[in-house]
């Protein structure tokens, strides 16, 4: 018999009841350690809060009038997220898959309202992912989330990742836009060197096509800037942003530029909680501690530190890691036996983390993550990788 929950995740055996900082309490009272942070979703820790007191200020006036109105609550986000980035409008969403759809309908329109409506075709990587609707499965094209749910959205054409031949090549007269994700997280903590974001934005420029950066997980401070793709020093003519920005409540936002945009007048696109008082409430506190170049400070030298002790690991454990990668805290260890063995041993230690593809552990703890707590998760990974070699 069919569970009532739909089951679609393969889920580990614990729940839990109570979230304080980096720390989660299952519902047996064991406490564990979170590297994790809901992938990378709760940006400053659980029940932070400075987050509580805007969530519970903003539900006890008002939840939801829908766009049918002015959200005051919306139009500051949009405005703090428009004064510190690239982009000159945002649209609200619920979720990166949502972001993915609207950046997808953003790009094609520009092109239909240039009088091209043949130039439709979007060029993304493998490894990638955008979510899991048809439109994000056909974009990121792999076997694995596109099989049995054919025929794909067509549209979309898929190069190998670091082959700048071949992106050379997939850039044509069809192309509306580029889609990448300045560091891949579910395709195994990838980043893209900044020479090659910048020949990207190069090549774009050259053909008219636009870019579109997916920023969803490595967004929001995760790297130690508040976009990844300004370590790179080039932008984007679209930016997808979800996860961190809502710091646990369920937000994501598409900043694009007046002339990307320019296709999406009244009626060519919405959503009915997209951006409404409760998310943009939360999103705007966010903001506010997040985009702090203070804060930002505090993410990178934690992320040094941490950095310091997962090498160590790999030094002491080559039969468990070979190598650290990844920027900020949106790190990712390569393993030699399967991620999910390593998540499984961490289980055990009561530490939290997350597998990924090319046999990689993300980490991806909160980014206000005490020294304490990081020497803590490095000490307990130590024990796990022991184990693991213990019973090898």
């Amino acid at each position: 018999m069919i569970p009532s929950v739909l089951p679609t995740y393969t889920r580990a055996p614990l729940a839990f009841e109570k979230g304080e900082g980096s720390w989660l309490t299952a519902t047996d009272g064991t406490r564990y350690l979170d590297l994790g942070a809901g992938i990378a979703v709760n940006a400053l820790g659980h029940a932070n809060p400075d987050l509580v007191a805007a969530l519970t200020e903003q539900a006890g006036k008002l939840w939801h009038v829908s766009n049918l109105y002015q959200i005051p609550q919306q139009q500051r986000l949009a405005d703090a997220l428009v004064n510190a980035t690239f982009a000159d409008t945002v649209f609200f969403t619920n979720s990166g898959t949502e972001a993915l759809e609207l950046a997808v309908k953003m790009a094609r329109k520009y092109w239909y309202d240039r009088g091209e409506a043949d130039r439709f075709e979007i060029v993304t990587f493998e490894g990638a992912f955008h979510g899991r609707s048809t439109a994000a499965i056909a974009a990121a094209g792999s076997e694995k989330m596109t099989k049995g749910f054919g025929p794909l959205m067509p549209g979309f054409r898929q190069v190998k990742w670091g082959d700048a031949d071949a992106l050379g090549a997939a850039i044509g007269s069809q192309t509306a836009a580029v889609l990448v994700e300045p560091i891949q997280g579910e395709g195994g903590i990838r980043a893209m060197p900044d020479a090659e974001l910048r020949a990207l934005r190069g090549r774009c420029d050259e053909s008219g096509a636009l870019l579109i950066f997916d920023e969803v997980q490595c967004g929001m401070g995760r790297t130690g800037r508040l976009f990844a793709h300004e370590w790179a020093g080039v932008t984007p003519d679209i930016m997808m942003v979800a996860k961190g920005i809502g710091g646990g409540f369920p937000l994501g936002a598409v900043l694009a530029t007046e002339n990307a945009a320019s296709g999406m007048v009244a009626g060519t696109h919405g959503s009915t909680y997209g951006g409404n008082p409760l998310g943009c409430a939360v999103g705007a506190k966010v903001m506010e501690i997040v985009a702090n170049p203070a804060f930002l400070a505090e993410v990178n030298r934690k992320a040094a530190l941490f950095r310091q002790g997962l090498e160590g690991l790999v030094a002491a454990h080559p039969k468990v890691f070979e190598a650290v990668r990844g920027q900020g805290l949106m790190l990712g260890l390569k393993c030699v036996p399967a991620p999910v063995d390593v998540v499984k041993a961490s289980y055990a230690e009561h530490l939290l983390t997350v597998p990924a593809a090319d046999n990689v552990l993300r980490l991806l703890p909160a980014l206000n993550i005490p020294d304490a707590d990081l020497a803590e998760a490095v000490a307990r990974l130590d024990r796990a990788a022991t184990a693991l070699e213990t019973r090898s």
